[in-house]
């Protein structure tokens, strides 16, 4: 509450309403309300009550998340079946979230056809896998939605459903077709071994909501 001891110390009213915080203000009070402004000690206090709420809410959002590991080989088994075999190129684990749609697909597509980090030819990582002519193991992975913060069993409950999942998956291997990266898959909803040689190592994560 403004009207706390905790805060009421910290704050300084004025008049109107909206208003622009003079110079070297910090308007933590937009918040709440735009008549409160806090200034040195007193903004450093807001901050540090709002930080885990503002940690928490960003927690929430879900977005589409992928595991790329540059590899010489990658291959996916299913009930002893060799379903999938690649070369030189990305295996690629591909988590959906509840709340992901086609703009998430089309990110991750783009990022993954032209991460640059593959060596050129003065031994630099300064090449996309489209320059090198690689392929993409393209394996859903539900369990990159795993909240394991609390408690050692993990939570899946932000992962989408298998309806909103495999289309998306299956739009991701399109949008890497359409530029030219020849993409393998694993089989939705399926026990997988999967194995690999990861080359460097080079592995780089990535989330359509840019958290990381």
């Amino acid at each position: 509450s403004l009207d706390s001891p905790f805060l009421g110390a910290a704050r300084t009213r004025q008049g109107r309403c909206p208003c622009t915080p003079p110079k070297g203000m910090i308007p933590f009070g937009n918040l709440f309300c735009c008549r409160y402004r806090f200034t040195g000690a007193g903004a450093a206090m807001v901050a540090a009550y709002l930080l885990p709420f503002l940690i928490l809410r960003k927690d929430e959002s879900n977005s589409m998340r992928c595991v790329i590991q540059r590899v010489t080989r990658a291959s996916v088994e299913v009930e002893g079946e060799l379903v999938s075999q690649i070369k030189d190129g990305f295996m690629v684990l591909l988590g959906v979230g509840e709340d992901d749609a086609e703009s998430d697909a089309r990110y991750c597509a783009d990022k993954i056809a032209g991460l640059r980090v593959f060596e050129d030819a003065d031994d630099k990582i300064n090449l996309s896998i489209k320059d090198v002519g690689g392929s993409v193991l393209l394996v859903s992975q539900f369990t990159l939605l795993g909240d394991a913060r609390h408690g050692r069993r993990p939570s899946f409950s932000h992962a989408a459903r298998p309806e909103l999942a495999e289309p998306l998956c299956d739009m991701v291997r399109d949008l890497l077709i359409a530029q030219g990266v020849p993409v393998l898959t694993g089989r939705f909803r399926t026990h997988m071994k999967v194995d690999l040689l990861n080359d460097g190592p080079v592995t780089i994560l990535l989330d359509s909501k840019r958290n990381f």
